[in-house]
């Protein structure tokens, strides 16, 4: 059979697997052992026992369920309250004022957390409940926070960045330092459409209940010193070469487990859920990880990542057309799976034709991590609209609308890290 039938063939066994409602793991893994039993002489049931205990068993992956494991903890304790008594003060000067505490709420809890979906909800629990009594409208309100919250992506450390390094055999802690920069001017690119949209519908944000004295605004930053704490912990520790990402991963849990018992919110019972909660995100995690660590190892006895590699090649298309091509197949494909799905389906296949190109690999990290933070907003598989839709009981339609802005902000960001690529890759060049 040619190239195009046998994609085709097994592309139509993924969407046939995935309709079923075959979780994606087993489905990877499915359409791998149909494609090696097929179309390779090596026999599958072999191949798919040592790939997949190769992959559930790799050292670096180690950090993955332990970062998730303290966004759980965290998720459970007071620190988002905590931080809007310590944000609110200052941001009430700026145009949009207590808005931007979603922006910036969630970049700091994504220096913590490593997840969109806690840092949409953690943030959402604390700013939807303060902002709507405070009369701010729920348009620009959920939208920031949908957008907002995909910093947990970017903003290291993050669960997508451990995937990718692992599956690109890169340094793991040298994407988390690619991420700093990126993702602050993000976060700025945010803050500034919120002033920008405030300036424009001034009549629409509420009068500050008070103002506070310099002093007092820093009395009220004592608030932020446990979640400081904790990220100095955490990415100091690893930036300082004392530790690497998975010790700065068990840094953070007992960071975590200790904030929790001095906040008070820590028992036998949110201990419990917290693990329960980890171990369950994580196992799903890793099934996906090692149906895809087979899909990639089929695919290349098949040689379909090389021939595709051929392809683009022959295409003759310049580095620039090959990433805006890269971000349009991706969003198309966030469209329809989520974030991590995304990574380990593709990557096997994508970074044959990426390290062609001569791309830095480092770079193409914080790229796919850009466009995989689209996915979280765009229907009708986005994880933060989903989680957004059951904390306000808006229509997943209504939701997308209003965070469409956002998007648009992150479309100008992979141009940006085009055009300005010493963003994502000064910082780890000096390490």
């Amino acid at each position: 059979m040619s190239d195009v039938a046998i994609t085709t063939l097994l592309i139509v066994a993924l969407f046939a697997l995935l309709g079923s409602g075959v979780w994606i793991g087993l489905t990877l893994a499915g359409v791998a052992w149909i494609g090696m039993q097929l179309f390779s002489s090596r026999p599958a049931g072999d191949a798919m026992a040592i790939t997949v205990w190769g992959s559930a068993s790799s050292w670096t992956l180690t950090a993955l369920p332990l970062f998730v494991w303290m966004g759980e903890i965290l998720f459970r304790t007071k620190l988002s309250e905590s931080m809007f008594r310590g944000l609110a003060p200052w941001v009430n000067s700026l145009p949009g004022r207590l808005l931007h505490t979603n922006v910036i709420g969630c970049a700091i809890f994504a220096a913590v957390s490593g997840s969109s979906a806690a840092t949409c909800a953690t943030i959402g629990k604390m700013t939807l409940p303060e902002l709507a009594k405070r009369g701010y409208p729920e348009e620009i309100t959920i939208g920031s926070l949908a957008g907002a919250g995909t910093l947990g992506l970017l903003i290291p450390p993050s669960i997508i960045m451990i995937v990718y390094g692992v599956m690109a055999d890169v340094s793991i802690a040298r994407l988390f330092v690619a991420g700093i920069f990126p993702g602050i001017l993000l976060a700025t690119l945010f803050s500034g459409y919120l002033a920008i949209w405030a300036s424009f519908n001034r009549e629409l944000i509420p009068v500050p209940d008070t103002l506070l004295t310099f002093g007092q605004r820093v009395y009220e930053s004592r608030h932020l010193i446990p979640v400081v704490l904790l990220i100095s912990g955490v990415l100091g520790s690893i930036y300082s070469g004392v530790a690497t990402a998975t010790e700065a991963a068990a840094i953070g849990v007992v960071g975590s487990l200790v904030l929790s018992l001095v906040q008070g919110s820590l028992n036998w019972a949110t201990f419990r859920d917290s693990l329960l909660g980890a171990t369950r995100l994580y196992c799903m995690i890793a099934l996906i990880l090692s149906g895809a660590a087979f899909l990639t190892l089929s695919m290349g006895y098949i040689g379909l990542p090389r021939h595709l590699a051929e392809f683009v090649i022959s295409l003759g298309l310049s580095p620039f057309m090959l990433i805006m091509a890269l971000a349009v197949f991706y969003i198309i494909l966030g469209c329809f799976l989520d974030g991590i799905s995304m990574v380990v389906l593709t990557m096997g296949v994508i970074l044959p034709t990426v390290t062609a190109a001569k791309i830095d690999l480092i770079w193409f990290g914080i790229f796919i991590v850009i466009v995989v933070e689209m996915a979280q907003i765009t229907p009708p598989v986005g994880f933060n609209l989903f989680v957004l839709q059951g904390m306000t009981g808006k229509e997943i339609t209504w939701i997308a609308r209003v965070t469409l802005p956002f998007f648009f902000l992150m479309c100008a960001m992979v141009l940006i890290l085009w055009w300005f690529p010493q963003v994502a890759t000064w910082l780890p060049s000096k390490m």
